[in-house]
């Protein structure tokens, strides 16, 4: 077992370097035949490259009774001009849910806005999604990214926080910092996703997949409860989900489960069944590479799932799966 373990871990590891390699996107980017194998295996998880394909998936799932989080993809954008492409998508995106009166979530990265060429320039992209959002009644989530990336990520959302009610944050319980994080953001209680982490981060600085990261993330939903915090439950770990069912702290109304489109819809159906609030997180957008590599890093028969659909003539419809 502990042979299977340690190789599921290196595919992890692999997976994750995988994704940051630039050299091997651009090549998938620019060979046909295989940008066209693995867009059928990224069809699982993300819903098409048009706003509207994340919509209709995101109103067929809240026909089912499931809450959405909204993503246009990208992440580490280092020219203005796109940066301010990405804040025109996500401002039409919010305006689209607003006049809908959908109620949905909109969830990006700080990078995807201009945070590697200027904090404030996020800032004020931040500002911009902000006001809109908040005049649509819109809730807007951060996503959390690479460690090196953490602290001008947390003063940008803590900043933006303090004026505008309406702004989530996202927390890795694999980076060692981040009980501490967490309990920085007491001056400013609002909903907090807790993730595991996708990314390939430092031994000294990161816990590994193994039960102390599990125990880990239970201690920070519990804290983040405990804190007043509204809690969104981000994981697909059964045991982790096992083990928070039986928390009598779990029963509150302002604690949510939230997965990842295309992944266990299984447990998604079980846990709503069983009268747990559940959102489907979705994404949409032609920077689906990334997101592939970590959807196959985090759960390693992912990439069994996706040499299937690589090869499979049937088309790959996920919302179809959830009941």
């Amino acid at each position: 077992m502990n042979r299977v373990s340690d190789l599921e871990n290196q595919l992890t590891a692999a997976l994750k370097t995988i994704a940051r390699r630039s050299d091997l996107k651009s090549y998938v980017e620019q060979t046909p035949q295989v940008n066209q194998l693995l867009r059928r295996a990224a069809a699982r998880y993300v819903t098409g490259e048009a706003r509207q394909d994340g919509l209709e998936a995101g109103r067929k799932l809240l026909k089912k009774g499931y809450a959405v989080s909204l993503e246009y993809i990208g992440e580490n954008t280092t020219v203005a001009a796109e940066c301010e492409a990405a804040v025109t998508e996500m401002l039409a995106l919010i305006h689209d849910i607003g006049e809908t009166g959908m109620p949905a979530r909109v969830s990006f990265d700080l990078s995807h806005i201009g945070l590697l060429l200027d904090t404030e320039l996020a800032f004020a992209n931040l500002e911009r999604l902000a006001e809109r959002a908040q005049k649509g009644g819109v809730e807007l989530f951060i996503s959390m990214e690479e460690s090196s990336k953490t602290e001008r990520i947390l003063s940008v959302y803590e900043r933006a926080a303090s004026i505008y009610p309406n702004i989530g944050i996202t927390l890795q319980a694999q980076l060692k910092r981040t009980p501490q994080d967490l309990a920085a953001l007491l001056a400013t209680p609002r909903r907090v996703r807790i993730v595991k982490g996708a990314y390939q981060e430092a031994n000294d600085s990161s816990i590994p997949r193994s039960p102390a990261l599990n125990a880990r993330y239970l201690e920070l939903v519990e804290s983040s409860i405990r804190q007043g915090h509204s809690v969104s439950i981000a994981t697909h770990d059964e045991p982790i989900i096992e083990k928070l069912l039986e928390q009598e702290w779990l029963s509150g109304s302002n604690i949510e489960f939230e997965m990842l489109y295309g992944i266990r819809p299984d447990l998604s159906s079980k846990l709503k069944a069983a009268g747990h609030p559940v959102r489907i997180y979705l994404t949409y957008g032609q920077e689906w590479y990334l997101y592939l590599c970590h959807r196959m890093a985090e759960y390693p028969p992912n990439l069994f799932r996706a040499v299937v659909d690589t090869v499979s003539d049937e088309g790959i419809e996920p919302v179809q799966s959830y009941n």
